[in-house]
């Protein structure tokens, strides 16, 4: 299993993201939703960078003709060129990779939105909250301790 943070998880979460949803998630919501979701993923032109505050990392995420066409950490030196930058603690993190709800992880902010346009990203929130989901999901070796 790969580390947190790591390039491997990076590309497993990129596979992830391509795969979508899982059934399991899929049953618990209505199909309309999901079309919706997938409309959304179609036409999406965007970038995200995922920051792991405690790492001063970023998960990485471009996206082009409904797919990732990219999916890489970004270390603390390197430019942060993305649509919207946003952080999180590694505790919320951890959280969100045992079961927290993604949707909560936005609502009640563990997730902010640090850099972009604050509108624009909400015309897709149901779509960044699913991917966050997804994310969330990948496997990953979180350790207790990681400075």
């Amino acid at each position: 299993m790969p580390d947190f943070f790591s390039p491997s998880w990076a590309s497993s979460v990129a596979g992830a993201l391509a795969a979508g949803p899982s059934e399991q998630a899929r049953a618990g919501k209505l199909q309309e939703y999901w079309d919706f979701v997938e409309w959304i993923k179609s036409v999406y032109p965007a970038s995200w960078a995922l920051g792991c505050r405690d790492l001063a990392s970023y998960l990485f995420v471009q996206w082009g003709g409904g797919t990732v066409t990219d999916c890489r950490i970004i270390g603390p030196d390197e430019p942060l060129k993305a649509t919207y930058v946003l952080g999180m603690d590694y505790g919320d993190w951890k959280a969100l990779h045992e079961g927290y709800d993604a949707q909560r992880t936005v609502m009640y902010r563990k997730i902010v939105l640090e850099d972009g346009d604050l509108l624009e990203f909400f015309k897709a929130i149901y779509f960044f909250v699913e991917s966050l989901a997804v994310i969330g999901s990948v496997p990953g070796v979180y350790p207790e301790t990681f400075r």
